[in-house]
């Protein structure tokens, strides 16, 4: 079975339309989806509260839990599915009702198979894209992205030339003293202006920078930590790989695994 595998999860008390539709997904997904099924809301609220389900295919009324009890259940999840529910013509009250819960389609007994497939193929490529979104929120810093130094008239030209430099050598030594020599300002004067105009001290200004630029490179290229430590300024991989850890709350190779499925190292 694959690593990184997405699960299918079909919701329906009746067995034939449950195995039917397993069938042809299974059919269909050849091995690149897993494909499970439960026979009751409960049983399916059990594993979406401990399973991660990407797609949820699931009949609007079922005896104890039904289909828009496990819709609204999700609310409370961080990461939420796509639904697709199931209703025979008579019940269309209650697929109105679950795509107002946030369901992305529905499909109405007896199923077409082509029809199907049509609609959990739309589903999964809604959730790609959901978890496409979900990683460049990742990768971006929102103290840093909040900046705007072309556009931001509170920064003078002398910070915004500091920043333009920082951005340009990033993979030298810099220090604020220097800096400020190069600005041919007084070293506590230019750390005052800094931090005032850019709302954060300049030591911290600088490792976010660093760790921006790194996690744009773990997820873009496939050099080594240690070449990524040196191309963003940092003389070790031990201390870059501390500072990263500091401030992701995991190391840049376990950062590379979430983003992209895919590791170099161990560490």
């Amino acid at each position: 079975m694959k690593l990184n595998m997405k699960t299918i999860l079909i919701v329906d008390d009746e067995p034939r339309t449950r195995q039917g539709i397993k069938q042809t997904l299974e059919v269909w997904a050849a091995g690149n989806y897993r494909i499970e099924t439960a026979d009751n809301g409960v049983e399916a609220l059990e594993r979406l509260q401990h399973e991660t389900i990407h797609l949820l295919i699931t009949d609007v009324r079922m005896p104890v839990v039904s289909g828009l009890d496990l819709i609204r259940s999700l609310n409370r999840h961080a990461r939420r599915p796509q639904i697709v529910v199931i209703s025979g013509y008579a019940e269309f009250q209650y697929v109105q009702q679950a795509l107002q819960l946030g369901a992305v389609n529905y499909l109405l007994k007896p199923l077409d198979k082509k029809e199907l497939l049509e609609v959990v193929e739309e589903a999964l490529k809604r959730e790609e894209e959901q978890q496409r979104h979900e990683k460049l929120e990742k990768l971006v810093d929102q103290k840093l992205a909040e900046l705007d130094p072309g556009n931001n008239m509170s920064i003078g030209e002398p910070v915004k030339e500091a920043l333009l430099y920082l951005e340009q050598h990033l993979h030298e030594t810099l220090t604020m003293a220097d800096m400020a020599q190069r600005l041919h300002l007084n070293a506590s004067y230019f750390s005052v202006l800094f931090k005032d105009q850019v709302g954060l001290p300049f030591s911290e200004y600088l490792s976010r920078l660093r760790v921006q630029r790194a996690k744009e490179l773990l997820v873009h290229t496939r050099l080594s930590v240690g070449e990524i430590a040196e191309k963003v300024g940092y003389q070790t991989d031990k201390y870059f790989i501390k500072v990263f850890k500091t401030q992701e709350d995991l190391s840049p190779s376990r950062y590379r695994q979430q983003m992209t499925g895919t590791s170099d190292e161990i560490q």
